[in-house]
C-alpha cells in the first residue's frame, strides 16, 4: 500500500485530515482522531536501517499503537517491527511496501479504536 491510499483510507473511513505538525515536515504526516486530536498513527520515511534491518533504503513507515496482549501476534508479521522513536510496548512499526493490505489496514484499525476517547461510566453515590 502507498502513503496515498493509506491516506485516502483513513479519510474514508474515518474522516481523517492529514496533519503536518512539524514545522518545514511536509513529509511526516500524523492520523488525528477529529475529537481529541489524539494521535493513532503518524507516518515517517525512515531508512530500514532504523528498524534493525541491512539497507538504507528509504520507506514509508507508520507507528501504530497496539493493544499489548495483541504484539505477540503482529510482532512476527511481514513488514511489522517494535516501534521506531516510540514506547515499544505500545507502538509498532509498520513499512508500508512491506505489509499486506489487509494487515495494515487491520492495525490501523486497532490503533484507531485504541487511542479513542473512552467513555467512562460515573456512579452516584
Amino acid at each position: 500500500m502507498t502513503k496515498q491510499e493509506l491516506l485516502s483510507y483513513c479519510a474514508e473511513t474515518y474522516g481523517t485530515t492529514p496533519d503536518h505538525p512539524f514545522e518545514d515536515d511536509f513529509v511526516t504526516t500524523v492520523l488525528r482522531h477529529r475529537d481529541t486530536k489524539k494521535w493513532y498513527g503518524i507516518i515517517m520515511e525512515l531508512s530500514r536501517s532504523k528498524l534493525g534491518l541491512d539497507s538504507g533504503e528509504a520507506v514509508d513507515v507508520i507507528n501504530l499503537k497496539l493493544p499489548l496482549e495483541m504484539y505477540g501476534s503482529f510482532g512476527k508479521e511481514e513488514g511489522v517491527y517494535p516501534a521506531y522513536h516510540m514506547n515499544k510496548l505500545h507502538w509498532i512499526s509498520v513499512i508500508l511496501q512491506d505489509a499486506s493490505e489487509e494487515t495494515l489496514r487491520f492495525l490501523v484499525n486497532v490503533s484507531y479504536e485504541s487511542t479513542k476517547r473512552k467513555n467512562k461510566l460515573r456512579q452516584e453515590v
